[in-house]
């Protein structure tokens, strides 16, 4: 007899992954066109690797990242702040029967790839990889 897996360590639906590009995109074109009025993040160029939806699509986690970095957890916080607005604005552009609510979180793939990068590139990797051939 084989026990089902918990939903979180289920791969996401076709469902759950089709949503959340959508999602990406409205959000990504909201934040191209500078629709959101607001000191802080007009000062940020936002990107948007990845929206995350639960398998009942009420909950959609957007990852952001500031290019270049510098100020992402203000970012965050200011997106946070708007967030009940960009709501209605990814409503207007998707059409959902429920429309999710957003969260916001730092995108770390960037700065966990650069550190795989750097590891590659240290002496001792180096020095392994060539023991290899």
């Amino acid at each position: 007899m084989t026990r089902a897996k918990p939903a979180s360590a289920r791969a996401p639906s076709q469902r759950q992954l089709k949503v959340g590009e959508l999602i990406r995109h409205a959000l990504s074109e909201i934040f191209t066109r500078g629709e959101i009025v607001d000191a802080v993040l007009s000062r940020y160029s936002l990107t948007v690797p990845e929206v995350r939806m639960t398998p009942d699509l009420k909950l959609a986690t957007v990852y952001v990242f500031p290019l270049g970095g510098e100020g992402a957890s203000e970012a965050v916080a200011h997106l946070d702040k708007h967030k009940r607005f960009l709501r209605g604005e990814v409503a207007k552009r998707v059409s959902m029967k429920f429309m999710p609510e957003l969260r916001f979180k730092i995108d770390t793939s960037i700065e966990t790839s650069r550190r795989i990068d750097e590891l590659l590139a240290s002496p001792k990797v180096a020095r392994d990889l060539d023991l290899d051939d």
